[in-house]
């Protein structure tokens, strides 16, 4: 970074990563966008001047020492998985896995949840853009799969994203939930108006238990209580993007 430039705001992956293995997620300062994509937004397609974006995202890649561009997806709230290591996928995908050395997978965020995954190893890793409509969908089911290695042997991190207080859904979320596991009815409390504070990382954590993987931790930021440091669409409807990148380097 430059002299007098701020530095973008990150937060590290608060896990047990193997070694060689690095995951981050941006927050929103420290970029050049104006408002209301103020400051480091990291989204091509939310409205903001491109050249604004692209300096964020230079601006990034010299902060976390990207070892190369980031896969950016075209996330459509599904459960398509992209394989980073054949180049860039075609069509929407919401999650991503790779086996290559410095490859770098990105989620793009802004109340959704990116949940970042690491085998033992670190040979094999995944990441998953989970909103309800994805989480709900299967996205961290397909994105464990496409790694191919036994969920025991992976661990998982939640990064930032809205909370359950701030979380209002309807009954169609709810059932949606239900229909695949009678436990998630823990993810959801009735409010005053008849509808639903959603648990977002508890319907998360009981995705990936379920499918064996057990070892999981969590950033426990609110976007959307945290404004200083979180662009929330629930919040603000026109904002930006925040990144979790995730990559492995040589060891």
């Amino acid at each position: 970074m430059s002299l007098g430039q701020p530095s973008p705001g990150q937060l590290k992956a608060n896990w047990q990563a193997p070694p060689g293995v690095h995951a981050a997620c941006t927050l929103r300062t420290g970029g050049v966008s104006a408002a209301p994509y103020a400051s480091l937004n990291l989204g091509l397609h939310v409205g903001d001047d491109p050249p604004a974006v692209m300096e964020n995202r230079r601006r990034v890649a010299a902060a976390v020492r990207l070892p190369g561009e980031p896969l950016w997806l075209q996330q459509v709230h599904g459960v398509n998985v992209a394989d980073a290591d054949v180049g860039t996928p075609r069509g929407p995908a919401d999650a991503a896995v790779t086996r290559h050395e410095n490859r770098v997978l990105a989620i793009l965020v802004a109340d959704c949840m990116p949940v970042l995954l690491a085998s033992d190893d670190g040979s094999v890793l995944g990441a998953a853009h989970a909103g309800w409509r994805g989480l709900a969908a299967g996205v961290l089911e397909a994105t464990v799969a496409a790694m191919d290695v036994a969920p025991g042997r992976i661990q998982a991190w939640l990064g930032p994203a809205i909370g359950a207080a701030h979380f209002e859904v309807g009954d169609e979320v709810r059932a949606a939930f239900l229909a695949h596991a009678p436990e998630s009815v823990a993810g959801f409390a009735a409010n005053a108006r008849g509808r639903w504070q959603c648990d977002l990382p508890l319907l998360a954590r009981q995705r990936l238990a379920a499918l064996g993987v057990k070892r999981v931790w969590s950033a426990d930021l609110c976007t959307y209580a945290q404004a200083a440091q979180c662009f929330s669409y629930r919040r603000d409807a026109r904002t930006g993007r925040m990144a979790a990148l995730l990559w492995r380097t040589g060891r």
